[in-house]
């Protein structure tokens, strides 16, 4: 799928944009690059095309979008393997998900629960789900140095390649 289908109908009114097209260009670098890493993620994972329409994005402190989606987001991960409800959840948030069949640069969806539900999903730099070293990895780098991945690293982590 290209580009320009993808994102038809999801970043229209970001930002009060009018198109797509003027809403992507509008985003800096750094939030368009965050996008498509998560573009073409999601459309690996065949997830995609839940996200109704995105609502923000963000791409130096952290690799993700705040977005809308079609109602059956949570039941289709939550009947997923490849995903985890495990240790997802945020002191701020009602519920979550994680990517378990990677260490690095791992999904992490959360949502809170309102009308409509808030979801949002990002890069995880390591994931606290994948094995001990990851989790180890997860918490040294997320809690005790408090960074998140800009789009950069995350790009390098899935260049790597499916880490299982």
């Amino acid at each position: 799928m290209d580009l320009r289908n993808a994102l038809t109908g999801k970043l229209e009114g970001l930002w009060d944009a009018a198109t797509d097209e003027s809403a992507f260009n509008a985003l800096s670098i750094d939030k368009q690059q965050a996008l498509l890493l998560l573009l073409a993620r999601l459309q690996e994972k065949e997830i995609w095309h839940l996200i109704r329409n995105v609502t923000n994005v963000y791409g130096e402190g952290g690799v993700g979008i705040e977005f809308s989606s079609w109602p059956q987001l949570e039941s289709v991960l939550a009947r997923r393997s490849d995903f985890t409800r495990r240790w997802a959840n945020h002191r701020d948030t009602s519920g979550g998900f994680y990517e378990k069949s990677r260490k690095s640069a791992v999904l992490h969806f959360l949502y809170v629960n309102a009308t409509p539900r808030r979801w949002y999903v990002h890069f995880d730099l390591f994931s606290p789900v994948h094995s001990a070293a990851s989790a180890f990895r997860h918490v040294r780098h997320e809690f005790i140095r408090k960074t998140t991945p800009d789009w950069r690293m995350i790009k390098r982590a899935l260049e790597r390649g499916v880490e299982k």
